[in-house]
């Protein structure tokens, strides 16, 4: 049984969770990534030069309970139960509530930000639990802790990611299994470069991925990165709602589905 520790990665093949693999790879961990992109993933490694021998791919669609718990299984099955499993996989979209097609799209990023995340985290847990050790890791989103013009599906998932992540907390104390939510600001990546608006505190991905490390390392409970957006949101958390509503009048809304990548 090879020695080196091993986190399992969604979301895997592009961003923050890409910057995560390299993270973890230069610090001597072995990789189970899952995306659906499964091409990608394995590019990526060879180019980067990781061996074989130090890493897994999966092909998964975190949106589709079956497919992404099939991973995790999987994993546990080739390489061992990981110390680590970061649910990473997300998707950003505009919607409009007034357009019909976008009450569908509102269904998607919930299957994937929410449920999806619950199904990556459903093969680990029990396992964990058994072991006495191990950390889940829900990545949030500074987003979630106010509701943005045009983002309403967006921060209304990573608002359920927050309080998910929380009552999972709760449940696993006694186990020994720890549950860390990293609620990212602005990191740059393909994701946020579809947005049409200033991004304060903007992060390289690789940045990103020391400072989450760090936190995962010591199951810091809740972490936002930067921490500077924390602040940020903290205040505006505090708003009386009169005065947020005026703040955002007339801020550029998310894309939505056909105007941009958006996830």
């Amino acid at each position: 049984m090879d020695p080196r520790p091993l986190v399992f990665i969604t979301g895997a093949s592009s961003g923050i969770g890409q910057a995560l693999a390299a993270h973890y790879h230069r610090a001597g961990w072995r990789l189970a990534l899952a995306a659906r992109r499964e091409s990608d993933m394995k590019t990526w490694c060879s180019a980067y030069g990781i061996s074989a021998s130090s890493y897994e791919t999966y092909s998964v669609d975190v949106s589709v309970s079956d497919s992404i718990i099939a991973a995790g299984q999987a994993c546990i099955e080739r390489q061992g139960l990981p110390q680590v499993v970061i649910a990473n996989a997300g998707i950003s979209i505009g919607v409009d509530t007034a357009e019909r097609a976008d009450i569908d799209v509102m269904a998607r990023v919930f299957a994937t930000n929410n449920v999806g995340m619950a199904a990556t985290f459903h093969p680990f847990t029990a396992a964990m639990a058994r072991r006495g050790s191990g950390t889940l890791v829900g990545i949030g989103s500074v987003a979630g802790i106010r509701g943005l013009p045009g983002h309403g599906a967006y921060c209304a998932s990573k608002a359920a990611v927050i309080s998910y992540c929380e009552s999972l907390r709760g449940e696993l104390r006694a186990s020994g299994v720890r549950v860390v939510t990293i609620c990212p600001g602005y990191v740059d990546t393909p994701l946020t470069r579809e947005n049409r608006y200033a991004m304060p505190f903007l992060l390289p991905p690789e940045v990103f991925a020391e400072r989450a490390s760090r936190a995962i390392e010591a199951g810091t409970r809740y972490c936002v990165i930067p921490w500077q957006m924390g602040v940020v949101a903290k205040l505006l958390r505090l708003l009386p709602d009169a005065l947020f509503d005026r703040l955002l009048a007339g801020r550029p809304r998310k894309h939505r589905q056909g105007q941009g990548r958006g996830g």
